[in-house]
């Protein structure tokens, strides 16, 4: 089953030849290696590319084990292209496989790397250079810092609903309730029962994404690590920080003395979670104010599948998963998200005024636009409506709204302007935001 991946298949055509080292990064299984190594190169055979102008490197296949050696890569790619007028393609998958090695002029001296490589290659003018990395030892901050300025980043999500439903077709909203228990990880799709979708979501997490972790950051305290996955699982859509965190696991632990989590220790754990692309930290902002609040703030999961799977497909909140979703999908659209605080004057019980606090779920920023989003899974009242509206009617600008719901299926706006529209509907439709 062949799954369109146009977003980023565009976008890599759209950097080629630029003098870049462009750089295919995301979270482990999403289908970086499949997007490199089947769609472009169909894409260049299709241009007109002969085969062997694509120079192939797998460095966690046995047979290019040799080329983990970051003096061998070099030495291989220019003895294939030093002296030819063609032009060639340099695609190297898997590149956290490549190993650091010593300086053969300077034992003591800094070793050599895959940077250093990468690096020395890009000087050929007439290798246009594709690597695919991921996250267990080349995260994207180790990128930006060690590329300079000189790599382009195609960071590649699981599956969108829309690719989702391309591939697997049918009833919609069937399609949607899967992808809102299973997730988007690719290979999901070719798991024939529920029984082995499920099996596989959870020897992702435990025979991959935390082996990684915790043999790139040295983890010593697994069982902390665990716990902080566990709860940031539980509780997405929810606000937190570290310091709940870490008191949460005190308490439900009760754990005293010497066996008490450090408040830095979890601080770090997280931030190896979030670097791992398994979370992604989402900042509040104040409208009127316009400024960032340090803490809390809220923890989306990459893929709901392999939240669903962590916590042994239970704890179904809706509203909670749909909010992840649509988090997802603006991530996908490469929008610059935040949650949104406005505040009220309202009087309490005692007569009193007092500055209430009311959320917007999303600000979406995307081509200097902004867009307000507020995630509802139905509303059944007018009272829920009037709690819905009030933060968006409290922003007094012109910038658009929009109410996103699991409880309606054709799109309308109301007397304020502010569109309502259906979950599916939001999905499928890449124009609305």
């Amino acid at each position: 089953m062949e799954i369109k991946r146009d977003r980023y298949l565009n976008k890599i055509i759209s950097f080629m030849w630029d003098g870049q080292v462009k750089v295919i990064t995301g979270i482990r299984r999403c289908g970086k290696s499949y997007l490199l190594g089947n769609l472009f190169r169909d894409y260049l055979l299709g241009q007109g590319v002969q085969e062997d102008h694509i120079l192939s490197f797998e460095l966690d296949l046995a047979r290019d084990i040799r080329f983990r050696n970051p003096l061998e890569l070099t030495s291989a790619v220019r003895e294939m292209v030093e002296g030819k007028d063609e032009q060639f393609y340099l695609f190297v998958d898997e590149i956290q496989m490549s190993d650091e090695v010593p300086n053969p002029y300077n034992a003591d001296g800094k070793k050599i790397t895959f940077y250093d490589a990468l690096n020395d290659l890009k000087s050929l003018s007439h290798l246009d250079i594709y690597v695919t990395g991921s996250n267990s030892r080349m995260l994207s901050s180790d990128i930006l810092t060690e590329f300079r300025g000189r790599s382009d980043e195609i960071r590649v999500h699981p599956l969108s609903f829309a690719e989702y439903y391309s591939a697997v077709g049918g009833d919609k909203s069937e399609a949607f309730d899967n992808y809102a228990f299973y997730g988007g990880m690719p290979l999901i799709l070719s798991r024939p029962t529920d029984a082995a979708k499920m099996t596989y979501l959870s020897s992702l997490f435990s025979e991959v994404y935390l082996k990684d972790i915790v043999e790139r950051k040295h983890i010593q305290r697994e069982d902390v690590l665990s716990s902080i996955l566990d709860l940031l699982c539980s509780s997405i859509g929810s606000l937190t920080n570290p310091t709940r965190v870490a008191d949460t696991i005190n308490s439900k632990q009760k754990r005293a003395g010497e066996n008490v989590v450090a408040l830095n220790t979890v601080k770090s754990y997280m931030d190896h979670l979030s670097d791992a692309f398994l979370f992604t930290e989402c900042k509040r902002w104040d409208v009127k104010g316009k400024s960032y609040f340090d803490y809390p703030n809220k923890y989306y999961c990459e893929d709901l599948g392999l939240r669903n799977a962590r916590i042994g497909f239970r704890q179904q909140e809706p509203t909670h998963i749909m909010e992840n979703i649509i988090y997802n999908e603006l991530m996908i659209r490469e929008c610059a998200v935040d949650i949104g605080i406005v505040y009220s004057s309202e009087k309490n019980s005692k007569g009193n005024v007092s500055q209430v606090a009311r959320e917007i779920d999303f600000i979406a920023n995307a081509g200097g636009r902004k867009t307000y989003i507020q995630s509802a899974y139905a509303l059944g009242t007018e009272e829920k409506a009037i709690t819905e509206n009030k933060p968006l009617d409290l922003t007094g600008d012109s910038f658009p709204k929009i109410i996103v719901r699991h409880d309606i299926r054709k799109r309308w706006y109301d007397d304020n302007g502010i569109l309502n529209i259906g979950i599916i509907d939001f999905l499928l439709d890449d124009t609305v935001i």
